[in-house]
C-alpha cells in the first residue's frame, strides 16, 4: 500500500445530534465541535488524522487539534483533534453499547477476524512502517520489525483464546459438581507509549478483543497517528463498530473520564512509574484491574566466561534499538574486571560504527531522539557522569543531520561508571552505555538488583548453572540469558516492584481479561 494525500475533513458549524454516531456537537464545549466524515479511500488511512468512536471517523470541525511533527524534522505531518472528557465518555458508550454482541460472538470468530487483521498488517507493512517513522524517528528497518511483533499478537491472542474452556474441578465427592468459566471482564481501557507506537497498541488491543471485551484507546498524543492506522486495520477486518474505539487527546482528562466511569473495568497502561501510580490512584474508586508496564532500568551483566563477541553484538542490539529508547534496553553494563578491557575495546568500536541519521534511510540505525527533552536528559546524564569521574569512549554529544533538528545523539560508551551517577540511578532512555566492573558473582547480583526497578534483565556466560542460579536470584520479570532479544508474543511480558505488574503475551496476557467464575453444583440424590 502507499500513502496518498489524507481528505479534508468536513466541518460542522453548528450544533447538532449526528443521527450516524449519537454524538452531542455542541459549540462551546472544551472540546470544540466533532463532525463524522466519510472514509478516505485507501491508503490515505496511512495518515488519517482523525479520531475512531463508534465505527466513525470524528474530525475536529472548529475545535482543538495537535499539530503531529515528523521527529527528525519538526515538519507538521498531520493535525490530530484534541479530544477530552466528552469525546472521551463517547467512546464509553460505544464500547458498551458494543459489548453485549461481541462477547457472545463466538471465540473462533474473534480469533479468525485477529488471524485476518494480523495478515493485513504484514501486508500494510511499508506503508505502516513509514507511518511509525515519521511520528516516532525509529529507522525504517526497526518500524517494519515493530509491524511484524504487532501482527504477532494478534496471532497469539487468537490461538490462546481457542484453548481456553470451562474447566472441570475434581470435587472429591460425587454429591456435586465444580467448574471454572474464563468471562470478558467487560469494557477495557489502554492508554499506550511513543515509542512503540503500533507495538504497544495491539498487545493490548489482541487479548482484549479475543477475550470477548471491547475497549477504548489512547494513544500517546506525540504519536497517533500509528494507532489509528491499526483502527482502519481492524475495521477492514470487519470489527464491529464500537468494540475498538481510539480517542487522542487531553490525557488527564481522558484516564479520569475512564477511570471515574464503572463501565471500564480495566486499564492496561504502558509509560512511566510516576504516571502509572497516579493511574493507580484513580482506578481505586471503581476498584479498576490494572495491568502496569512501567519503567526499566535493565542491568546487563558480563561474566569472566562469556562468549565477548556474541555478548558484544547483543548488547549492541539491544542498548541502541530505538536510539536507547526503550523501557528493557540495558541501561547499566556491569563487566566482570577480568574481561573489562576486551568487551569495552569491541564494544566501543561497534557503537562508533553505527551510522547515524534520519530513520528514513534504510542504511542509518540510529535516528533522533524523540524530542528536546529527551536531547536534555542525555546531554545531563553524559555532564553528570564526567563529572562523577566517568570517562566518554566515544559519542557524547548530538551529530548534525542535514535539514533536521538537533535531536541526533551519538552512540556514547562511558567507563569508570558507578553508582553515584544519574544513569546508574535513573532510566536515561537514550543511546548511553554507562559501564562498571565487579569481582564477584554475588557483587554483580547485588549492583544488579540495587534499583526500585524490575523490568528486564541480561546476563552472558558459558555455564548453564550461573544461568539457573543468576536468573533465580535476579528481581526482574524478564531475563535474557546471552541474548538481549527477549520480547516474544507468545510470552509473558511484564516486570515487578516499581516496574509494574500484570503480563503482556501469550496466554499470560489473555488471562488479564478474563474473569474466572466457579459455579458449584449439588446434584440430587
Amino acid at each position: 500500500m502507499t500513502l496518498v494525500p489524507r481528505r479534508r475533513v468536513r466541518k460542522v458549524m453548528h450544533a447538532s445530534r449526528s443521527r450516524r454516531t449519537g454524538f452531542q456537537c455542541r459549540s462551546g464545549d472544551r472540546l470544540g465541535m466533532w463532525s463524522p466524515s466519510v472514509p478516505p479511500p485507501r491508503y490515505a488511512r496511512g495518515m488519517d488524522s482523525r479520531l475512531f468512536v463508534g465505527g466513525e471517523w470524528i474530525g475536529a470541525a472548529g475545535g482543538p487539534t495537535v499539530a503531529i511533527r515528523d521527529a527528525a524534522t519538526g515538519e507538521v505531518i498531520a493535525d490530530v483533534p484534541h479530544a477530552g472528557e466528552l469525546l472521551a465518555r463517547e467512546a464509553v458508550d460505544a464500547a458498551a453499547r458494543a459489548l453485549p454482541a461481541w462477547r457472545a460472538t463466538a471465540a473462533a470468530d474473534r480469533a479468525a477476524l485477529l488471524q485476518r487483521a494480523a495478515r493485513a498488517l504484514r501486508e500494510s507493512t511499508p506503508a505502516l512502517a513509514a507511518v511509525i517513522t515519521a511520528e516516532n524517528g525509529k529507522p525504517i528497518a526497526e518500524a517494519e520489525a515493530e509491524v511484524a511483533y504487532s501482527a504477532a499478537y494478534l496471532d497469539s491472542a487468537a490461538e490462546a483464546v481457542c484453548k481456553v474452556a470451562a474447566e472441570e474441578i475434581d470435587s472429591g465427592s460425587t454429591g456435586r459438581s465444580m467448574r471454572a468459566t474464563g468471562e470478558p471482564i467487560g469494557v477495557v481501557a489502554a492508554i499506550s507509549p511513543w515509542n512503540f507506537p503500533l507495538a504497544m497498541i495491539a498487545r493490548k488491543t489482541a487479548p482484549a478483543l479475543a477475550a470477548g471485551c471491547t475497549q477504548v484507546i489512547k494513544p500517546s498524543e506525540i504519536t497517533p497517528l500509528s494507532a489509528l492506522a491499526f483502527a482502519h486495520v481492524l475495521q477492514d477486518a470487519g470489527l464491529p463498530a464500537g468494540v475498538v474505539n481510539v480517542v487522542a487527546g487531553d490525557a488527564p482528562a481522558i484516564g479520569r473520564a475512564w477511570l471515574g466511569d464503572g463501565r471500564v473495568r480495566k486499564l492496561a497502561f504502558t509509560g512511566s512509574t510516576a504516571v502509572g501510580k497516579e493511574l493507580m490512584r484513580l482506578a481505586a474508586d471503581q476498584v479498576v484491574r490494572l495491568s502496569l508496564e512501567l519503567g526499566g532500568h535493565a542491568p546487563l551483566i558480563v561474566f569472566e566466561d562469556a562468549d565477548i563477541p556474541r555478548a558484544v553484538a547483543a548488547a549492541l542490539a539491544g542498548k541502541f534499538r530505538c536510539s536507547g529508547q526503550t523501557c528493557i534496553c540495558p541501561n547499566r553494563f556491569l563487566v566482570a574486571r577480568s574481561v573489562h578491557d576486551e568487551f569495552v575495546a569491541q564494544f566501543v568500536a561497534g557503537a562508533s560504527a553505527l551510522r547515524v541519521g534520519r530513520g528514513s534511510d534504510g542504511a542509518n540505525r540510529i535516528g533522533p531522539l524523540i524530542n528536546d527533552a529527551a536531547v536534555e536528559k542525555v546531554r545531563r546524564h553524559i555532564e553528570d557522569a564526567v563529572a562523577r569521574g566517568g570517562r566518554v569512549l566515544t559519542g557524547g554529544s548530538t551529530i548534525p543531520v542535514a535539514g533536521c533538528l538537533d535531536r541526533f545523539f551519538a552512540p556514547t560508551v562511558i567507563d569508570n561508571a558507578n553508582a553515584s551517577m544519574l544513569c546508574f540511578n535513573e532510566e536515561t532512555f537514550g543511546p548511553v552505555a554507562p559501564i562498571a566492573t565487579f569481582d564477584t558473582e554475588d557483587e554483580a547480583i547485588a549492583l544488579a538488583n540495587a534499583t526500585e526497578f524490575g523490568l528486564a534483565a541480561y546476563l552472558f556466560t558459558r555455564d548453564p548453572s550461573r544461568i539457573a542460579r543468576v536468573s533465580a536470584q535476579l528481581e526482574y520479570g524478564i531475563v535474557g540469558a546471552n541474548t538481549c532479544a527477549v520480547s516474544d508474543a507468545r510470552a509473558p511480558f511484564g516486570g515487578v516492584k516499581w516496574s509494574g505488574f500484570g503480563r503482556e503475551g501469550g496466554r499470560w496476557g489473555l488471562d488479564e481479561y478474563l474473569s474466572w467464575k466457579y459455579v458449584c453444583e449439588s446434584r440430587p440424590t
